[in-house]
């Protein structure tokens, strides 16, 4: 990398020059960013992660409308607040914006800078950088997904980096670098506008890129190859579900609140939760989804209720069919019910 850094460091003035013109010119007008807020920032950050504009934009004007700030989000339940971040995905993203939203509540002075923001639930380096940048002009660079490809390819980095956190670590003193501590939340949003609009993981758009001359991955054409990664092992897993349903309404699990993930959430029982095995029964509805590194195949088979012998399982309950709208369940069971129920 040291070629391409030292390139970065001769011309860091222009380069940013170039960077904040661009995005004065071009950024896209995006909601969080028109009369920005402290609370607009942080909404949008924790529904950025992991999560593509496109499908976050209608998450976040519903949000506003329930949760204007951070006093009606501290005083919601944390169903309501789960049922508003169903189908996003990664809800713990949602209970630790809720559980800030407390914490923030209670203070006197609202922290300033990137450091202090790591203290809040929720808040890694990328998010205390990006919030704190943005709300306080606070200089801490961002090191994302996108800021990553950028540097990997401006620097024609052949390092390869078992993930995006690892590389994220060494590319850091580089964007500190880099900053433009006149502008620092500005610069940091055009490094991750960049990313997201030119700067493309599968065909990136060099002709339009304003910092082109600096890159030494598209100087040595080698830009698409970069930055690498070991390659990711996919396991494959089976879960078998039982649809139980009748004048009771559903039989629905209620995910625990000691539970890794999902806790609060509803959804279809599997077999193991019911405490039942399969017997050559044929399921009514397979469907396939990936999660992380897993490629899970999800069988659902009918059963009567005469199956639980009159006792009701742990964590299940019935629900009538006119409550399932009201409560929260990740987006694929969201799905998989309304399939069920239509069969």
């Amino acid at each position: 990398m040291t070629d391409g850094s030292d390139n970065l460091a001769r011309n860091k003035t222009d380069f940013q020059k170039r960077l904040a013109d661009w995005y004065d010119s071009q950024a896209r007008d995006l909601p969080w960013r028109s009369q920005p807020s402290l609370y607009k920032t942080v909404v949008s950050e924790f529904m950025l992660q992991q999560t593509q504009v496109k499908t976050v934009l209608p998450y976040f004007h519903r949000w506003l409308e329930s949760y204007p700030d951070f006093e009606s989000l501290a005083t919601a339940s944390e169903q309501s607040v789960l049922k508003s971040w169903e189908g996003l995905g990664y809800y713990s993203r949602a209970r630790n914006l809720h559980k800030l939203a407390q914490e923030i509540t209670l203070l006197t002075e609202i922290p300033e800078d990137a450091e202090n923001w790591l203290q809040f639930p929720g808040i890694g380096p990328y998010a205390a950088a990006a919030i704190c940048s943005i709300a306080f002009n606070d200089p801490t660079a961002v090191v994302d997904g996108n800021v990553v490809r950028i540097l990997a390819r401006l620097t024609a980095d052949l390092k390869t980096y078992k993930n995006s956190g690892e590389a994220a670590k060494k590319y850091r003193a580089l964007a500190t670098a880099l900053l433009n501590e006149d502008r620092p939340g500005d610069h940091n949003q055009a490094m991750m506008e960049l990313g997201a609009t030119l700067c493309l993981k599968q065909n990136p758009q060099c002709l339009l890129c304003p910092v082109s001359e600096y890159c030494e991955g598209r100087i040595k054409g080698i830009e698409k190859e970069l930055p690498k990664f070991d390659k990711t092992k996919y396991e494959s897993r089976t879960v078998n579900r039982a649809w139980i349903s009748g004048p009771k309404g559903a039989l629905l699990y209620k995910i625990p609140p000691d539970a890794k993930r999902m806790k609060g959430l509803y959804e279809i029982p599997s077999l193991e939760q019911l405490g039942f095995s399969l017997n050559g029964e044929k399921p009514i509805l397979e469907r396939k989804r990936s999660i992380t590194k897993y490629r899970i195949t999800e069988s659902f088979f009918t059963y009567d209720e005469k199956t639980l012998n009159g006792k009701l399982p742990a964590n299940c309950q019935w629900v009538a069919f006119s409550d399932l709208e009201a409560l929260p369940f990740s987006g694929p069971h969201r799905r998989w019910i309304e399939e069920l129920l239509s069969l």
